[in-house]
């Protein structure tokens, strides 16, 4: 895996607005570590890429003509495709953030995202960490305490389960047919359903609300 980390991350860049491509295009190839292998103007062409050049992570916005982001997520999911995802999004854009992060989006970035922040979420999605945006962030964690959103997703509680039986997360994602990214992903989610910070808290409480079987 080390020998791997010192090759560029290889980057496909998809978004339906040419400026806002270049502009991403423009921030990051002058950076040694991530090498632009692709731009994907939809959803649909973002899949046919990765599935021809094998990006390590894809940049996607998720308001995209054709095929948005979150239908191009599933396809790579269904497909097998290994790339992470992380999603490019604007802040009006909250509705779709569960969505995708469900779909198995590894991370979510503001596109106003400055450029160390941008090399950085890059390279963390690129050996599996989940990231996410301190903004987007907090309004996940309002979002999913409100009531009817702080019920564990059925997905949600398979992870916990696993979590709570000592499992890794690689190995809870074998178990699950999931990559380790998306169970990282999912381990978000359900910190903040939960109103904690790590794993034993999480299982702690999974067990007090009867979430768990003792």
């Amino acid at each position: 895996m080390s020998g791997h980390l010192s090759a560029p991350v290889r980057l496909l860049v998809a978004d339906d607005h040419p400026v806002v491509r270049d502009g991403i295009v423009g921030m990051v190839a002058t950076d040694p570590g991530v090498e632009v292998v692709g731009e994907a103007s939809d959803g649909s062409q973002s899949v046919a890429l990765a599935r021809v050049l094998d990006p390590d992570v894809v940049l996607m916005d998720l308001r995209m003509r054709g095929m948005d982001g979150v239908a191009a997520i599933r396809e790579f999911g269904r497909l097998g495709i290994r790339a992470r995802v992380v999603v490019l999004t604007t802040y009006d854009a909250d509705a779709d953030v569960l969505p995708a992060i469900e779909a198995g989006a590894t991370g979510y970035l503001l596109k106003d995202a400055p450029r160390d922040e941008l090399l950085r979420a890059i390279r963390a999605a690129a050996v599996g960490d989940a990231v996410l945006a301190p903004s987007v962030a907090s309004r996940l964690v309002r979002r999913v305490r409100s009531p009817e959103a702080s019920v564990l997703t059925p997905r949600e509680l398979e992870v916990l389960a696993l979590v709570a039986d000592g499992t890794t997360n690689r190995a809870a994602g074998a178990r699950l047919h999931l990559s380790e990214a998306t169970v990282k992903t999912h381990l978000i989610s359900i910190y903040a359903k939960l109103g904690v910070g790590d794993r034993a808290a999480a299982v702690a409480v999974g067990f007090r609300r009867g979430l768990l079987e003792g």
